[in-house]
């Protein structure tokens, strides 16, 4: 069987890097962490430009180093249609190299994590306006419905985003 590979999409603070981890214990299969994340704690400076096409470098090794340990499914915590979406719009552009990665990549269903969680203060979080939340997230909207891969929108509690999540993953990847 072909390796599945389902991709968590969403706003800051909208639990993408919970549902990752919790679909992946109830698969038991790996799962890709945000690497922007870790980057970012470790920088001195504020991040420009730059910063995001290494950030998205970062994000497809760790990808594809998961993608090894996987046996059916991989969930990717983000992927690098968030950089776009930030380098979109803090800086008006993106670097046209991760533009034409993005459309390279597949994955066989997109779960859109909703805003309808509480927003939880994160010094790497940038936008807790409840009106930039709508707006990121139509941003992802747009992304998910223009990709052409199945995609479902996941909100509710912790308890019933995996549950939808599952029944989603179950739904569109035969597994």
């Amino acid at each position: 069987m072909q390796l599945k590979k389902v991709l968590i999409l969403g706003p800051e603070s909208t639990g993408k890097s919970t549902l990752a981890k919790d679909l992946a214990n109830y698969f038991e299969e790996p799962w890709v962490p945000e690497y922007s994340r870790m980057y970012l704690e470790n920088l001195t400076r504020d991040y420009d430009f730059e910063d995001l096409s290494t950030m998205a470098k970062g994000q497809l090794e760790v990808e594809e180093k998961e993608e090894k340990l996987a046996k059916d499914i991989l969930f990717c915590d983000t992927d690098l249609r968030v950089i776009h979406i930030w380098s979109a719009h803090r800086f008006g552009k993106t670097d046209s190299w991760i533009l034409e990665e993005i459309e390279t990549r597949i994955y066989d269903l997109i779960l859109l994590t909703d805003i309808d969680l509480g927003w939880e203060p994160d010094p790497l979080r940038e936008h807790p306006e409840p009106e930039m939340r709508l707006y990121f997230f139509k941003k992802y909207l747009e992304l998910a419905k223009s990709s052409g891969f199945p995609f479902e929108i996941i909100s509710g509690s912790r308890e019933e985003r995996l549950q939808k999540a599952i029944s989603a993953v179950q739904i569109h990847t035969k597994i």
